[in-house]
């Protein structure tokens, strides 16, 4: 592996050094036995194995933990709490944001490259269609713990290019009452949480849980709401558990999406846009996603003996989808674009745990089968009034594209952490993936379907791991891992594949050429220090390389484009967390270094001009440096004060990675931000607590992603045709957020 910028280590060990310092004396006075922590290593619950064994470090967090953050929901608190986590909030819904890990992507937002594999209790909810996770759909209530592993690791299948998140859901059994969470914000945020557990003597359990949310939103015309409910029913007895859950949920939200800010000429001069003006509003409106979700999911466990155990599970998710927006085409005219998502998936999965006197063993298998439809709606010839709301338009919506997909995967894997000797363990791991994707395309012309002939398209790949870990002492251990993973091409990839025809997304397929999967290979090594129960820091230096990574390229200037493959791109860096505690002063800091390249030339889409990609150029959207602090003061008995920073570097804007824009050279950067948060919680009475949540404490304007594009509307938002301009992504202003949360 290459040096990493100086700048970069040095600020990774200024930190270990500094939390050294302040916790060495914690290892003298601390005589008590260290916790033990067990985590899983495969979407399906198995044995655990004990965290430090492991020759990765995977970041674990319980719902406790994210009832005290305090955030509006799951995503924000990952992008808060969460080392090597950041968020683009590109739609401009607190439901549609994207979550970045080491710069792989999780986006509600078709064909984004998608980079994480996401489970709920073992079943893969990435969906079929683009490998999208729909965050709105989440039982953020029935939540019990998250866990986050790194690297390209086999064993979790498809899509782990940089990582995997496994949710896990509550159950009678683990939490047991009644939960009730209000909370009631700026712009009118309203969300109720409230949940149910019961168990029984015979061993019999059951938990609901229910999420309400609506808002007004901060933006124009930015109105969200969404529901959800989640039920479980079980029962555990001596050496079987077995759980029937059943989900449901639905949202409709409006998401402004990007807002013109500087535009520049020829010279690499800039002039403020609509952002400066007013970044409440949207460009053109009106942007609404609809999402509903069904899933049925049953698990069952097995314990063979003390050392072995067997766990199944079998699914099947329902969703759909409808989208629709106003797009401007010129000054005075736009178009409405519309989709229609209908996704059906089933699948089982069965996992074999078992212990063999110095080998912890683990074998599974999984089969996962999916059917799409999908369709694309476009009225044309539409009017562009003062407040820049589309409609009015002279042509009526008609079909434009249309497609049938099904998608077939199988996965069998096996690991083994084998403990060399009492202080070192080598897990290797290796799983087999067969994957098929079936398209049939229709293309409408004046309303008329001609269907194309059917494709498919049959994938494979052998995917191995080998990693090591070993204790230089009873508080410090070293790791190092080097795994693969692969990713398959999805329909909408697929459907825009024709350099000839092109593609105008997210509504226009066209073409399914061959397009070849993507392999990620990822090296990670680092250390692991606990010098007391509340004291510890890590340090993680890690490497992944993509072959074939699946970009959407420029066609011509027109706006239209296709995905092709992309030999190779890199992201490396360095991962930091520490925590501590001082007196009554709780301490968490985390720091990421991140270096995203594209390693080899190349040509992109840049919304209105081709990009020219030199090896070593930056990706766009990633932050280089982020610095994450979280302290909580336990000012009295009852009393927490506390505040968490957020601070981080420059992005590169999508469409100006040459340093280039439509009309000539300039940098068209989106800059750092700094961020403070403030949160209070006051207990009344056991189970019984007052929070208050204050966010960007000095009102700061700041901006989480950026886009080359052209703008039809100037700085007041008249109808102007000003060329060349970055859009960004505002991020929120000061916000006020209370609640109760109360136990019983």
């Amino acid at each position: 592996m290459s040096t990493f910028p100086h700048k970069a280590t040095a600020m990774a060990v200024a930190i270990a050094t500094l939390f050294s310092g302040q916790i060495a004396h914690a290892e003298d006075a601390e005589k008590k036995l260290q916790a033990v922590e067990v985590v899983g290593t495969s979407p399906l619950p198995g044995l655990g194995i004990e965290k430090n064994k492991l020759p990765y470090d995977v970041q674990t967090v319980t719902s406790d933990q994210i009832n005290n953050g305090q955030s509006l929901n799951l995503s924000e608190f990952m992008s808060r709490n969460l080392t090597g986590v950041n968020i683009n909030e590109i739609q401009g819904s607190p439901f549609q944001a994207d979550i970045t890990y080491r710069g792989f992507r999780l986006s509600g937002i078709l064909g984004s490259p998608q980079g994480l594999s996401v489970y709920l209790d073992g079943v893969r909810v990435n969906e079929p269609f683009g490998d999208v996770v729909n965050w709105d759909m989440m039982p953020e209530a029935a939540i019990s713990n998250v866990t986050l592993v790194p690297g390209s690791n086999p064993v979790y299948g498809l899509n782990t290019l940089g990582g995997a998140l496994a949710f896990t859901t509550k159950s009678g059994l683990t939490a047991p009452g009644t939960e009730v969470k209000l909370s009631l914000g700026s712009w009118m945020r309203k969300r109720a949480d409230v949940s149910y557990g019961e168990k029984s003597d015979d061993g019999w359990h059951k938990f609901i849980a229910t999420t309400a949310f609506h808002e007004d939103g901060w933006r124009k015309d930015s109105e969200g709401q969404l529901g959800n409910v989640f039920a479980k029913i079980g029962r555990t007895q001596t050496d079987v558990n077995w759980d029937l859950s059943f989900l449901h949920g639905r949202s409709n939200l409006l998401g402004n999406g990007l807002l013109p800010s500087y535009s520049y000429d020829d010279t690499g001069a800039r002039t403020k846009g609509m952002y400066e003006t007013n970044r409440r509003w949207g460009y053109t409106y009106t942007d609404r996603t609809k999402n509903e979700l069904t899933m049925v999911n049953f698990n069952l466990q097995r314990f063979l003996d003390g050392e072995t155990e067997l766990a199944t599970n079998a699914y099947v998710r329902y969703s759909t989808r409808n989208t629709v927006g106003g797009d401007a085409e010129s000054t005075t005219e736009g178009v409405i674009n519309q989709t229609r998502t209908r996704q059906t998936s089933y699948g089982t999965s069965a996992n074999l745990t078992k212990i063999l006197q110095a080998h912890q063993i683990t074998t599974g298998a999984s089969i996962d089968a999916s059917r799409v439809t999908y369709g694309g709606y476009q009225a044309s010839d539409c009017e562009i009034d003062s407040a820049r709301f589309v409609g009015d338009c002279n042509n009526a919506s008609e079909q434009n594209v249309g497609v049938k997909g099904n998608s077939y995967a199988m996965g069998l894997y096996a690991s083994d952490t084998y403990a060399v000797s009492p202080v070192t363990h080598l897990t290797a791991a290796a799983r087999f993936n067969h994957a098929r994707v079936s398209n049939t395309l229709t293309n409408y012309t004046a309303g008329v379907g001609t269907e194309k002939p059917n494709e498919t398209f049959s994938y494979n790949s052998l995917n191995p791991s080998l990693g090591l870990s070993h204790k230089l002492s009873d508080r410090v251990d070293v790791f190092g891992n080097i795994g693969q993973s692969n990713r398959v091409p999805t329909v909408i990839e697929l459907g825009c594949a024709d350099a000839s025809v092109g593609c105008r997304l997210p509504t226009g397929l066209q073409a399914d050429p061959y397009l070849k999967q993507v392999i990620a290979r990822t090296v990670e090594f680092g250390t692991r220090r606990k010098l007391s129960d509340d004291s510890g820091y890590t340090v993680s230096f890690y490497r992944s390389d993509n072959s074939n990574d699946i970009l959407f390229t420029a066609k011509d200037q027109t706006g239209l484009g296709y995905f092709s493959n992309f030999s190779k791109t890199r992201r490396q860096g360095v991962d930091l967390s520490a925590y501590t505690r001082i007196n009554q002063v709780d301490l968490r800091i985390s720091y990421s270094y991140l270096d995203a390249t594209y390693q080899a030339s190349g040509d992109l889409f840049g919304g209105e001009h081709v990009i020219k990609i030199e090896k070593g150029a930056r990706i766009a959207g990633l932050p280089e440096h982020t610095i994450k602090l979280n302290a909580d003061w336990h000012a009295a008995p009852k009393l927490v004060l506390g505040g968490t920073i957020i601070a981080t570097s420059s992005l590169v804007t999508q469409g100006n990675e040459d340093g280039q824009t439509e009309n000539g050279p300039a940098n068209a950067k989106v800059d750092g931000y700094f961020l403070l948060n403030l949160h209070a919680n006051y207990q009344v009475t056991k189970g019984l607590d007052y929070f208050a949540r204050l966010n960007n404490v000095f009102d700061r304007r700041y901006e989480t992603y950026g886009l080359m594009a052209n703008s039809m509307f100037n700085a007041a938002g008249a109808a102007q045709d000003v060329g060349a301009s970055r859009f960004v992504a505002p991020g929120a202003p000061r916000s006020i957020l209370v609640g109760l949360h109360y136990r019983f």
